[in-house]
């Protein structure tokens, strides 16, 4: 078995640990790679070394944007993604740092499930392409005021949001950004998307869910500065007035890793602070 470990180097002890996460795996009959520049500091071979289709696990240390960057940079792998959170605790990085050790244990002995969960991809009018495991957002970036954002869904015309701007969220998103503009949980496994507006200037406007065959074209409409499309905070391109983004569900699935010692739900109450108590 082949495993890739990336440690993030601005996360204080993330090289040691590293370390030691290679050497238990090594002993455990497992071949372990990392990028080329780390792979000699961590004892691993190097990334360029192996055929990356035989790659079984990825493991990310850091948090939630760690894999979020893992998982465009190395896109065209199809192997899971196991997060170790160094900082506070993740809803996709959520082995902490007291339980990795018997969390790789689970790894090796199979105590786990592979979680397949929905992407959505992105195209501008000039053909421009991205694709998100969380969210694809239309924001009016440099300009001053609220803008004009015409939302359509399989051609048909849906409203004119007058906002910040536009996000569209996977399940595995709708507890990122989309949250914290007002939007709903959505159970990962759900094959849906959500529409929420940020900071819309009228009160009824409100998310909206729909299911994940449907297509969400996005035009910008004010006659302003150009608007700026981003995918998961990280790939960005601009939007001219009159410009249409199209928004869909993307072909391949984002993969995690889930430990059966773990469940999203305990994540959950964790990570929102939930008090609520069994009686």
């Amino acid at each position: 078995m082949i495993i890739a470990i990336f440690p993030n180097e601005t996360k204080k002890h993330s090289t040691d640990l590293a370390v030691g996460i290679t050497e238990f795996l090594q002993g455990q009959g497992v071949s372990v790679v990392t990028e080329d520049v780390h792979a000699a500091a961590l004892g691993a071979r190097a990334l360029s070394s192996v055929d990356p289709q035989e790659i079984r696990f990825l493991i990310s240390m850091g948090g939630d944007g760690t894999i979020l960057r893992l998982a465009h940079k190395y896109h065209h792998l199809d192997a899971a993604i196991l997060g170790i959170n160094l900082g506070h605790l993740g809803f996709m990085a959520d082995v902490p740092l007291s339980d990795i050790y018997p969390s790789l244990q689970d790894l090796m002995s199979g105590s786990y499930k592979v979680l397949e969960r929905v992407m959505i991809q992105g195209e501008s009018a000039n053909q421009e392409k991205c694709f998100a495991v969380n969210d694809i957002v239309v924001h009016r970036a440099k300009n001053p005021s609220l803008i004009e954002l015409g939302i359509h869904v399989d051609g048909i015309y849906v409203n004119t949001f007058e906002a910040d701007g536009i996000i569209v969220a996977t399940p595995n998103g709708s507890t990122a950004y989309s949250l914290a503009a007002g939007g709903p949980i959505l159970s990962p496994d759900l094959d849906a998307l959500v529409i929420t507006p940020i900071c819309a200037h009228t009160i009824s406007n409100r998310p909206i869910v729909l299911t994940a065959q449907q297509e969400i074209q996005i035009q910008y409409l004010s006659d302003y500065a150009p608007v700026e499309l981003r995918a998961d905070g990280l790939e960005n391109f601009s939007l001219q007035t009159g410009d249409v983004c199209k928004i869909r569900v993307h072909p391949k699935k984002f993969k995690l890793v889930s430990l059966n010692r773990r469940d999203y739900f305990s994540t959950l109450r964790t990570k929102l602070g939930w008090a609520g108590k069994l009686r």
